[in-house]
């Protein structure tokens, strides 16, 4: 039964509940004022003086009410009104609705005179509460255990026995006040993660403060577990209650030891969320043998304009290794990234990876092995822009390359390209080989230093060795540096046709021409006093041109074979797409041209071709004539197959029975020996519903090898101008040959970690995020631990991989590599996973790096324990953590790995 409107005469009424409850009305207060009536008469006196009172209107004068919205509220068994205490009494699944506040209870108590609500669950004759108070304000919500009492105008709140979440946590105590603001105080109360009725742990003291949107505060607090308590705890607990894109707070470290500086307490710091544009994360670490680190990680972004991140790790390393050879030195790394919004016609970008040679050889990740064995670094800062309007193109980039195994660094300062899209002039000519004709520009303008030195003088000098060397990357060298730097321009003007020939055949003419820039070219001589031929560099600028030019035609076959009957078989198509393309270019290292140089090269007079542009950053005109012929033929075998349907035509469905096989050569008839290329073969296909992919690929040598006695008894193997059918070798010799197994495994066709890799990854990036360390490191986390990816409901999961490689050199010497990856996860029970991670190495008869994980679901907790039995990164962690993302700091952990020896 539903009352409506405020009432105020002095007798109470009682109504019981009719047979259906009538549909409830919006509460609506009786407007008791009433304009006054104007009577103006149409002509008074009074009428030459100023009548204020026509300024005033009764509904501005009309006094407001403190309830801003509608109150509704209905009771199934009865409603009382009490009107002499201005009071409503709702029973049994009685509902109070003001705004975005609801209250549900058995017993709804409304005081309209001090605008309170009291409610609280009724009693049976055993005394089993029914109906206890569920309190709803906007987002929050509250589980009332006992009673509670609301103000639904100052919107606070007094409330006994309450449970309420607040973000990832549970808030429990045995009175709650509630401000206006949504602000809670708890007498006695405890904090968990864990949403059963009695968790498994939790967070007791006896005075929380929850602020929202900020944060939780308590006063001195116990961990409990399961209900007893330990001696863990702390004077106070601040736990954020803020979105993760808006929270600030201090970052708890983690503790190890390593060889070389000790004791470690690592990534102390803060986290800085200064608004929603920039957020940076500084922390440092400290060593007890005296060495120290500063990190920042900064990440920011501007909405549909561009983000990125900016990292910097600096390390000091300080430690009395021996007396005679102390460690003291710096190493550092350098990140950014920078990502702009597809937005007009220009565009910056930002990928910067760059620190000093040493960094990942003594930086110790424990959590990302991949560091560790990095060898190449790399960086690119570009700016592009198109020009509206017109089929040209510009961009600069400045490019860094550094490798931490030579320590050899090459910079691009800067790398300038002009493009023209390709225009086709006769696109309006009829005949087709003109009207598909079509021609293109790219300059590309290059200036480079790299501390990978040259020798001056002396192309074969015994003493600098053939292979220049290397030189410090550092402040001192950059003048030699400079001298050192390699620039240059190259223009390439690409010109190409497509047309169809004899109805079936598709072929394309082209030609490509290239020029090259330099300011300037080497000039050679034969030093009879030092025997040697010697190089001298000559400035001023000169030019290399040179062609190629080459003729395609392609077309396909296909065959299909029909089985009769009613089997699963079908049919079998076979799909031949035979490649033909001819290519012709001169010698450009005739003299005559000018790019090579005929050098007496010894005392005997023996005469060699030299390059005059050897080294130089675009290279050189290509030496010797080309009139090649390529072929190439791609096989493709599919079967169409009967599938089980309750459809009476029948469905049918294609799988592969050969994804790919392919045959590539090719016969240079300028060539004066060896004129046929190695036969290059491949094929890949893949069975049970692709559960398992093969990869063969080989070369093979049509030319026969002959071996010859020396005098000293050993025999020596070279290669001839034959075929091996004229020499009775067989139809040629297997150079090299590799084969690749990979196999998945599960019963339900569940995801294995590098697909869960890979989904994460698009994942991210789809959202607009940005690949960086802190990123990968993370992604790399969630797949290494199985609690994170690992489908509980799978009992198996197998992953395997088997390489093999085979190669033979011309003095028949053969090499056979093999290995053996296999990977997976086993459930033993509801709770527990098993993940593992193997292989063996065939060719040295060893297990290669293994992991053995333990993953144990406790509800609001997990445990999980990793163990490298052996190797070079024989190492084992147990990690005990809550499951909420804002107490990952909340956590038992024991860690020991190869850098603690």
């Amino acid at each position: 039964m539903i009352i409506v409107g405020l009432c105020t005469l002095p007798q109470s009424a009682e109504a019981q509940r009719q047979g259906r409850p009538p549909r409830e009305r919006r509460l609506i207060a009786s407007d008791t004022l009433t304009p006054p009536a104007r009577n103006i008469p149409t002509s008074d006196s009074l009428l030459a003086k100023a009548d204020t009172l026509v300024k005033l209107d009764s509904a501005n004068i009309m006094p407001t009410s403190d309830i801003k919205t509608d109150i509704l509220y209905f009771a199934e068994d009865s409603i009382i009104t009490d009107f002499t205490e201005n009071k409503v009494y709702l029973y049994k699944k009685a509902w109070f609705e003001y705004g975005e506040m609801r209250l549900d209870a058995d017993r709804i108590v409304i005081d309209w005179k001090n605008s309170e609500l009291y409610a609280y669950g009724l009693t049976d004759s055993l005394g089993n509460v029914s109906g206890n108070p569920f309190f709803k304000d906007g987002n929050s919500v509250y589980e009332i255990r006992k009673e509670m009492r609301y103000n639904f105008k100052t919107q606070k709140a007094i409330i006994k026995d309450v449970v309420t979440e607040q973000q990832d946590g549970v808030l429990r105590g045995t009175t709650i006040k509630k401000t206006e603001d949504g602000s809670i105080y708890l007498d006695h109360g405890y904090y968990t993660t864990c949403k059963l009725t009695k968790p498994h742990w939790h967070i007791s003291s006896s005075k929380i403060k929850s602020i929202t949107g900020k944060q939780v505060v308590s006063g001195p607090f116990n961990l409990y577990f399961n209900g007893i308590p330990t001696p863990l705890g702390l004077p106070f607990g601040l736990i954020p209650d803020t979105p993760e894109e808006k929270a600030s707070g201090v970052i708890f470290p983690s503790y190890g030891k390593e060889q070389v500086r000790g004791l470690s307490l690592r990534d102390i710091g803060y986290y800085f969320a200064f608004n929603d544009y920039i957020h940076m994360r500084v922390t440092a670490d400290i060593f007890s043998k005296g060495g120290w680190g500063v990190k920042s990680q900064s990440m920011y972004t501007k909405r549909y304009r561009f983000n990125g991140g900016f990292n910097l790790d600096f390390q000091k390393f300080v430690s009395p290794e021996t007396e005679l050879n102390p460690v003291d030195y710096n190493t550092f790394r350098v990140q950014w990234t920078h990502t702009p919004q597809t937005r007009g016609t220009g565009r910056f970008s930002a990928s910067v990876n760059a620190g000093s040679t040493s960094y990942f050889n003594n930086i110790v990740n424990p959590n990302n092995f991949t560091n560790n064995v990095t060898s190449d670094l790399s960086s690119n800062v570009s700016y592009s822009k198109t020009f509206a309007g017109t089929p040209f193109s510009m961009s600069a980039n400045l490019r860094h390359s550094q490798s931490v195994q030579t320590g050899e660094v090459r910079m691009d300062l800067p790398t300038i390209g002009v493009n023209m899209n390709r225009q086709s002039p006769f696109k309006n000519v009829k005949f087709e080989p003109l009207k598909t004709l079509n021609i293109a520009w790219n300059f590309n303008l290059q200036n480079s230093i790299s501390n990978r030195i040259q020798q001056q003088f002396g192309v074969n000098n015994p003493e600098t060795g053939s292979r220049p060397g290397t030189i410090p990357f550092t402040v001192d060298n950059f003048g030699l540096l400079l001298r050192n730097g390699n620039n240059g321009a190259r223009n390439t003007i690409p010109l190409s046709s497509n047309f169809t020939l004899f109805k079936y055949f598709t072929g394309t003419a082209s030609a490509d021409y290239t020029e090259l820039w330099y300011m300037q070219r080497y000039s050679y001589f034969y030093n009879p006093a030092t025997q040697r031929v010697d190089r001298i560099t000559q400035d001023g600028f000169n030019r290399v041109g040179y062609y190629t030019t080459s003729f395609a035609m392609n077309t396909n076959f296909y065959g299909f074979y029909n089985f009769k009957g009613n089997g699963k078989l079908q049919t079998i198509r076979h799909h031949i797409a035979p490649t033909f393309s001819f290519n012709f270019n001169p010698d450009f290292s005739d003299p005559a041209y000018g790019y090579y140089q005929e050098v007496q090269e010894n005392a005997s007079g023996r005469i060699q071709r030299y390059s005059r542009h050897q080294g130089l950053i675009f290279g050189e005109a290509p030496r010797g004539e080309s009139r090649a012929l390529s072929i190439g033929l791609r096989n493709v075998v599919e079967a169409k197959i009967k599938v089980d349907s309750d459809s009476t035509e029948g469905e049918t469905k294609k799988i592969p029975l050969l994804e790919s096989f392919n045959i590539n050569t090719a016969y240079n008839f300028a060539a004066d020996s060896f004129k046929l290329a190695p036969f290059q073969l491949s094929a890949r296909t893949s069975f049970f519903d692709r559960k398992v992919s093969v990869n063969v690929s080989g070369s093979l040598d049509p030319y026969a090898v002959q071996s010859t006695v020396l005098s000293n008894g050993t025999t020596s193997f070279r290669r001839i101008n034959d075929y091996t059918w004229n020499r009775g070798q067989g139809i040629g010799v297997i150079r090299n040959a590799s084969l690749n197994v990979n196999a998945s495994f599960n019963p339900q066709n569940g995801q294995n970690p590098g697909q869960v890799r890979d989904e994460l990854t698009q994942d991210f990036l789809s959202r607009g995020g940005i690949m960086n360390e802190v990123v990968e490191n993370e992604i790399n986390r969630i797949v290494a631990d199985p609690s994170q990816y690992i489908d509980w409901n799978i009992p198996w999961n197998l992953t395997m991989g088997y390489n093999l490689s085979y190669a033979k050199q011309t003095n028949n010497t053969i090499n056979v590599t093999s290995a053996l990856n296999v990977s997976g996860d086993l459930s033993i029970s509801e709770m527990w996973k098993i993940n593992f991670n193997t292989g063996y190495n065939f060719d040295s008869k060893e297990i290669t790096q293994t992991m053995i994980g333990i993953a144990r679901d406790l509800h609001c907790w997990q445990m999980n324990v990793n163990w490298v039995p052996f190797g070079r990164f024989t190492s084992y962690n147990i990690d005990i953590r809550v499951k909420s993302s804002i107490l990952q700091d909340l956590k038992v952990s024991r860690r020991r790995s190869f850098f603690d020896r």
